[in-house]
Order: C-alpha cells, then structure tokens, then sequence
C-alpha cells in the first residue's frame, strides 16, 4: 500500500506522459460526482467473506492514503457460510451506500464469488437515481456489467480496496475519477515495453471505437443469456481472468462465440490470465494465446493482448461504460468522453 504522499507525489510524471482526446459523446444518464480529497466514500464486500479484522484496516487505511474518508458498510464484517453476510444483507449495504448522500464512490473491499447473487435484489430505480462511481475487479464484473445495462452512468474496474494501489492504478483512477479527464491509457515506455508484463501482442491490426465492456472473463460468461448482461453491438470487450486452465479459457471463449456476443463486437482487449495453466507435465495442447488467436482472429475486428488488467499488481483502472478508442497496433485505450460530472 502507498501511503497518501507516495500516492500524491507519483500523479505528476504520469499525467504528463499521457493525452487527452477530447470527442464528446453523448451522455445516457446523469454522470456521478467526481471526487476530491476529504471526500467520503463507501466501503463494501458484495461478495465473499473475510474474517481478518487487520484486512479491513488495513483497506481503510488505504483509503485515507488517497486522501478520501472510509465509511464502512453495516455488513462488511459479516460471515454467512462463505459470503460477507446473507444476499439480503450485502444488497442492502450496496443500497444504503447509493442513497447515502454523504457518500460519494463505492468502493468493493474484496471480491472472491457472491456479487451475481444480489443483481435481482437490488433496486435499480434507486441506483439509477444516484449515480455513483463504483470501483473494483474480479467478482465485482457482476456488478459493473449490471449498471451498464441498467442505469447507462460508468463504473471503473480497477483493483478492490484491500489490494495494493501501485502508481499505474492511482494515476488511472485519479484521472477518471478526480479530475474527469479522457486519458490515453495503456501507453508505456520503451523500455518498460521490453518487459514480458508490459509486452502487447496484436492480434489483429487497427484502431476501432465503442462501449467499453468486460471484466472478469469468469464472470461474465456466468451472465450471458441473464438479464444483467448489458448490449455489446459495437462494443469493445476487455476479459482477464485467473486461475483456469487453457481449455477453460477455450469453453469460455466458446460460449461467448455460440450466443453471438463475440459476433457482435467492434474490438477486443485481452488482459492478463495469471496462472493460466493446466499445469500438465509434458503438457502439449493449446496455450492461452492459441486460444485467443482461434476465437479472435476470424473475427476481422481490432483485437490486442497483453493489457495491463486483470489479478495482477499496478493494473489499470478502466471505465466500464464509457465510449472509448482502442489502438491494437499501440496496445492502447483513449478514453472519449468524462465519466465524473
């Protein structure tokens, strides 16, 4: 974790090195407030339980190293079998923290398996009435997915609150959320290019605009053919995963190519698969990007790999919803239009 002034001191260099295209868009709901220091914001865990006091001090503590103020949910403490409390319970949190006008951004602490169980109990009239930034990754795709196809207002997918908020991640969220910028996101140095984390392998050359979709590629397999699941036509997809094996990645890919999704897309941005393996000796099948290139390439539409996204240290924050241009020779993301009013 960075404490406030390591946060505050990375922003300059980064912001520097970016642009900021400035097309506009236009909008489909009431934007929700930018941040700024002092700032309250709300704190929660829609998904699985942790029973570690010291983790939810330490996720407030990272909270105030950002300059804003931890107000943590009712519930956010909870232990139901292996959820932060019973559905109703985290739902409610989820409510109390979007009618709360004191509170101006969600945070998710933690994700894990659970936020998919609360889309039909939350109230969306409610959450469409106050607009609010969410942010989080992993198992929180669920709700980002849901508040793009229910409420038309951004959400950003970066890390949950309990992980490390490195320079890339802050920088990104502080442009997004802070000062409402249009960053280009993505672009890195020479050098750092070098590096096998950073390196971007293009799947299929150009550049192509859309809706900013995706997550968690687990989980947003989970939701297709469900009523959360938001419109892809046109859209640009960003998947990551963790944790599953090359043929896991191949169903996924499956289902999303056999319900007509992948058919609908105007791009695609693939992140990181951390731990992807079958972890077979002497194994000889299909790796990750053979995968992806099977899927991908008939597709004819821009498509990169390589991103910096996904259960991974400094990854970018992304705005889920926004209208964005994604660059697959640059391994880029330019962000068109402000997410904060």
């Amino acid at each position: 974790m960075m404490d406030r002034r390591s946060i505050l001191g990375s922003m300059g260099g980064a912001m520097a090195a970016l642009t900021f295209p400035q097309t506009a868009w236009p909008q489909t709901a009431a934007l929700p407030p930018r941040l700024k220091q002092g700032d309250t914001v709300g704190l929660i865990a829609p998904a699985s339980s942790d029973d570690q006091p010291a983790h939810l001090e330490a996720a407030q503590d990272t909270v105030r190293g950002m300059g804003l103020v931890p107000k943590v949910g009712r519930h956010a403490s909870d232990i139901w079998g292996y959820f932060s409390g019973t559905d109703k319970d985290r739902a409610d949190d989820i409510h109390t923290m979007f009618a709360d006008d004191s509170v101006r951004a969600i945070f998710a602490i933690r994700g894990g398996w659970g936020s998919a169980r609360l889309l039909p109990l939350l109230d969306w009239d409610l959450i469409r009435a106050h607009p609010k930034l969410l942010v989080g990754s992993s198992d929180v795709t669920a709700l980002h997915l849901a508040i793009a196809a229910k409420t038309g207002f951004a959400s950003i997918h970066g890390p949950n609150v309990s992980n490390r908020w490195e320079a890339i991640s802050w920088n990104s969220l502080w442009q997004l959320a802070f000062t409402g910028e249009t960053p280009l996101l993505g672009a890195v140095s020479p050098e750092d290019s070098a590096q096998d984390r950073w390196r971007i392998t293009t799947i299929h050359p150009g550049k192509a605009r859309g809706r900013l979709l995706g997550g968690n590629l687990s989980v947003l397999t989970s939701l297709v053919g469900t009523p959360w699941l938001p419109d892809f036509t046109g859209a640009i997809l960003f998947i990551e995963d963790v944790g599953e094996a090359e043929y896991r990645i191949d169903r996924m890919m499956s289902q999303l190519a056999l319900s007509g999704l992948l058919g609908k897309l105007s791009g695609v941005i693939f992140g990181q698969c951390m731990r992807c393996s079958a972890n077979v000796p002497n194994y000889a099948g299909f790796t990750v990007p053979d995968v992806l290139g099977q899927y991908l390439k008939p597709l004819g539409v821009p498509a990169f790999s390589g991103a910096n996204i996904g259960h991974i240290a400094n990854q970018l924050s992304l705005p889920v919803g926004a209208h964005v241009e994604m660059d697959a020779d640059a391994g880029t993301i330019s962000v068109l239009q402000r997410i904060v009013g």
